[in-house]
């Protein structure tokens, strides 16, 4: 169906000249025309008109007088102006009185005209678009508080009754949410210490949506290797012109955040200089902008966090001591993977769940197997490591199947870089006979083998030169089985205290 066409109110006393820019617009346009001022007024009054061109030389009334008029009952309307007199006054006037938005001079060109009318037609559907959009902002506003409260306290309500950290029972993370609980409620600075990747940004949020600052706004900042001019435009805000880039003002977090809380990752990465102008920050509780003279108040919680010894960085001169018993009024260890490996397979399992989401694509779970060989691995990269393995797993797998370990990277096949700095010290130590830790290797070396190759003998067997026979020689003497892969639906494990994302 072809759409509507904009409606054009032509207005000239000359009959002809009506009718020969009615043949020319009536392709494009909705075309109605008048010969008199009376006679465009009613088709005004009856009809609704995009643009109206009206002629500047009529008897009864200039055209600038009459689309003053129009002006004032039909703000809406697009006027424009056709003429063949370019008098100045009457352009000036027209623009300034009338709002004209284009003066077209005789003779005219057919297609420039058609061209302006069509820009004059869309300015007009612009305006009454942007007419309503106001509208419907201003009736959505409340709308939109609600929604904002209404998430605040969803938030709010999670982690009161769950911390957001996922552990089993006997984790060592249990002793970590516990001392956060008493913290939360209390309106102090925390300092949070962990490697990177152990979700310190996650105990952050427990914290602030566990305080009374649970309705105001958490903003988040790494300060890892940012120049302190942009750390602290970030912070603290800027000035237009303050430096080279300020091409407006800029509100910083400290700000945004006011009522709320601040989180200041990687905070052992600051430097000297900056670390006098934050302990400013924190002590006087105001800000000031780069540029501006004066200081703003602000009244925000800071929680900091960072992967180094902070009290050794101290004692070497490198970090403020005065600054680091403001941001370590209380302090929180969020300890490696590595020390909770019984939380390794829930936190695998829930992070496949949120991959699954993330990527649209649908698998039934992980093989006893894969979880044995995750398990099994020290993740030097923490949980941000996991999660990019089990994406690795989850695209390399098939749709609506299960995740085997031969998925895995090798890497995490092998043996855990710690675990083979043990071997090695255990095969050039002086203790122990050497047949023993060279079978021990071997061992190793046979099982991820087998686990990359699904447990397929005779490919094991051409990678490693070894006859078949020989093969399930060396598996029946080092007790090597398949751990059978099984629908996790059909076996699972005691489920884990908590649910939410790392």
């Amino acid at each position: 169906m072809r759409p509507a066409l904009p409606t054009v109110l032509v207005i000239d006393d000359e009959l002809r000249s009506v009718e020969a820019l009615q043949r020319i617009l009536e392709e494009e346009f909705d075309v109605r025309t008048a010969v008199t001022v009376r006679e465009a007024e009613a088709v005004l009054e009856n009809e609704v008109v995009e643009v109206v061109l009206c002629d500047q030389r009529m008897p009864e009334m200039t055209g600038v007088e009459f689309l003053k008029t129009v002006r004032d009952r039909w703000p809406d309307t697009v006027r424009m102006v056709i003429s063949g007199y370019t008098d100045a006054t009457d352009i000036i006037s027209g623009i300034n009185e009338a709002g004209i938005y284009q003066y077209v001079t005789k003779p005219w060109q057919p297609d420039a005209l058609i061209l302006t009318l069509q820009n004059a037609a869309r300015l007009y559907r612009l305006q009454r678009e942007n007419d309503l959009l106001a509208v419907e902002l201003k009736m959505s506003a409340n709308r939109a508080e609600r929604v904002v409260a209404g998430r605040r306290l969803e938030l709010k309500t999670q982690y009161s009754a769950d911390d957001g950290i996922v552990r089993t029972p006997d984790s060592p993370m249990s002793l970590v949410c516990d001392r956060l609980r008493r913290i939360a409620p209390y309106d102090v600075s925390v300092l949070v210490s962990g490697e990177s990747g152990t979700g310190k940004e996650l105990v952050a949020r427990a914290l602030h949506y566990n305080s009374l600052r649970w309705n105001k706004p958490f903003v988040v900042e790494n300060c890892a290797a940012m120049p302190d001019q942009l750390l602290e435009s970030e912070l603290f805000g800027h000035k237009r012109g303050a430096f080279t880039g300020a091409v407006e003002d800029h509100v910083g977090l400290f700000e945004r955040a006011n009522g709320g809380t601040v989180f200041l990752d990687e905070i052992g990465d600051i430097t000297p200089a900056f670390q006098a102008k934050l302990l400013r920050v924190l002590q006087e509780g105001e800000i000031r902008p780069v540029g501006r003279g004066q200081s703003r108040k602000v009244d925000v919680r800071v929680i900091a966090a960072t992967n180094r010894d902070l009290e050794h960085e101290v004692r070497e001169g490198r970090f403020r001591d005065d600054l680091y018993y403001r941001l370590a009024t209380v302090t929180i260890h969020v300890p490696p993977l590595r020390e909770r490996p019984m939380d390794v397979p829930v936190i695998a399992r829930m992070l496949l769940e949120k991959a699954q989401k993330q990527l649209g694509k649908t698998v039934k779970g992980l093989t006893d197997e894969a979880l044995a060989c995750i398990e099994a691995y020290h993740w030097p990269g923490n949980v941000r490591e996991l999660q990019n393995e089990i994406q690795h797993l989850l695209v390399m797998g098939e749709d609506n199947g299960l995740l085997g370990a031969d998925l895995l990277s090798r890497r995490i096949l092998r043996a855990a870089p710690e675990e083979e700095a043990a071997d090695v010290e255990m095969l050039v130590g002086l203790d122990g006979p050497l047949k023993d830790r060279i079978e021990q290797l071997e061992a190793r070396i046979l099982r991820e083998t087998l686990i990359r190759h699904k447990w397929n003998k005779s490919r094991a067997a051409k990678e490693l030169g070894l006859s078949r026979v020989g093969l399930r020689a060396k598996l029946e003497r080092y007790g090597l089985e398949k751990i059978e892969a099984i629908d996790p639906q059909v076996r699972k494990p005691s489920p884990p205290r908590k649910n939410a994302v790392l």
